[in-house]
C-alpha cells in the first residue's frame, strides 16, 4: 500500500497550454454561458407569468430549465477562471462541491426526462384520466422527488468518496469528476464499497429512467400509429422534442463516461475536441432545451408574444 498524504488541492491536468488562443476560448465560453442563462431564464419567467402555461408540462419544462441553470453554473464560471489563468488548483472542499453540482445536475436531469415521458404517456394513452392522475398536488409531490431523490443518493456517494486516502491530486479533466478521484485511492480495496454504490446509482438513476422514457414512447408509439392523422401528429409534435433532448443527454452522458472510464481508446483525440467531448453534456444541453421546447412548442411561442410589451414582436410574427 502507498503512503497517503493529505493534499490540499486537485491539479485539474485537462487544461493545455493554449497560448494566445485561450482568450478566444474564453470569449467562446462566456458567449456561450451568456445565452444559456438568458435563454433558461426567458423561458422559466414565460411560465411562470402565463397563466395557460400552469399544467403539468410544462411545470416540469420549468424544473428543466432551473436544472439548466444549475449545472451549467456548476462548470462554466470555474471554466471561465481556468482558461485565461496559469494555475488549475481547486481545493477539495470546491472539488467535492461541484462534484456535487455536477452529479446531481445529470440525475436530475434524467429523472425529470423519465417524468415528462410517463406525464405525455398519461396524456396521450388516457386522456380521460388525466386531469384526475395528474393532480395539482402530484406534480409537486413529483418535482420534489425529481430534485431530492438525487440529492440523496449524490450526497451518499460523495460522503464514501470523502472518506478514502488518496495518494495523488491529479485529476485529467477540465473539472472535478467523482469516478476519477476515486482512482486515486491508494488502495482499491478501499473502494470496493463506492463501487457498488456508484454501479447501484448508475442502475436507479440511469438505466432505469431510461427504460421508463423508452417504454412510455413505445406505448405512445403503439396508440399513435392506431389514431387519426391529426391526433398522430399533435403526438408527434409534443413527443419529439423530449425525444431529442433525452438523446442528446444520453449521447452527451455516454461520451462522459466513454473518456472517464475507457481512456485509451481517447488517447489519440486532440486535447481540445477531447475537453469539447467531456462537457458535451453540460455545454449543449442547457442551450440545446430552451431551442427545442421554445421553437417546437406553440403554446410556449404565443405566451412569450403575450408578455411582450405591444410594438415589441414582429407584425409579420404576430400575423402568423
Amino acid at each position: 500500500m502507498e503512503n497517503s498524504t493529505q493534499f490540499t488541492s486537485f491539479i485539474l491536468a485537462g487544461y493545455s497550454d493554449s497560448g494566445h488562443l485561450k482568450y478566444l476560448y474564453f470569449i467562446l465560453v462566456t458567449v456561450l454561458y451568456v445565452s444559456i442563462v438568458f435563454a433558461n431564464t426567458v423561458l422559466i419567467v414565460v411560465i411562470c407569468m402565463e397563466r395557460s402555461l400552469h399544467e403539468p408540462m410544462y411545470l416540469f419544462l420549468c424544473s428543466l430549465f432551473v436544472n439548466e441553470l444549475y449545472g451549467s453554473t456548476g462548470l462554466f464560471p470555474a471554466l471561465m477562471t481556468h482558461l485565461v489563468s496559469d494555475v488549475h488548483a481547486v481545493s477539495p472542499v470546491y472539488c467535492y462541491l461541484q462534484i456535487f453540482c455536477m452529479y446531481t445536475y445529470a440525475s436530475i436531469e434524467f429523472s425529470n426526462l423519465a417524468v415528462m415521458s410517463y406525464d405525455r404517456y398519461l396524456a396521450i394513452c388516457y386522456p380521460l384520466q388525466y386531469n384526475v392522475i395528474m393532480t395539482s398536488n402530484r406534480v409537486c409531490i413529483l418535482i420534489c422527488v425529481i430534485w431530492l431523490y438525487p440529492f440523496v443518493t449524490i450526497a451518499t456517494a460523495l460522503s464514501l468518496t470523502i472518506r478514502l486516502q488518496l495518494c495523488g491530486n491529479v485529476i485529467e479533466k477540465v473539472y472535478c469528476d467523482n469516478y476519477l478521484v476515486v482512482k486515486l485511492a491508494c488502495s482499491t480495496s478501499d473502494t470496493t464499497v463506492n463501487n457498488i454504490y456508484g454501479l447501484c446509482v448508475i442502475v436507479l438513476n440511469v438505466v432505469v429512467t431510461l427504460i421508463t422514457i423508452m417504454s412510455s414512447y413505445i406505448k405512445i408509439l403503439t396508440i399513435c400509429l392506431k389514431s387519426s392523422i391529426n391526433a398522430r401528429q399533435k403526438a408527434f409534435s409534443t413527443c419529439i422534442p423530449h425525444l431529442a433532448s433525452m438523446l442528446n443527454f444520453a449521447f452527451g452522458c455516454f461520451l462522459t463516461l466513454l473518456q472517464s472510464r475507457f481512456d485509451r481508446p481517447m488517447r489519440n483525440v486532440p486535447t481540445v475536441l477531447h475537453t469539447i467531448l467531456s462537457v458535451y453534456f453540460l455545454m449543449c444541453q442547457p442551450l440545446f432545451n430552451p431551442i427545442v421546447y421554445g421553437v417546437r412548442m406553440a403554446k410556449i411561442r404565443q405566451a412569450f408574444k403575450n408578455i411582450l410589451p405591444v410594438g415589441l414582436y414582429p407584425k409579420t410574427l404576430t400575423k402568423h
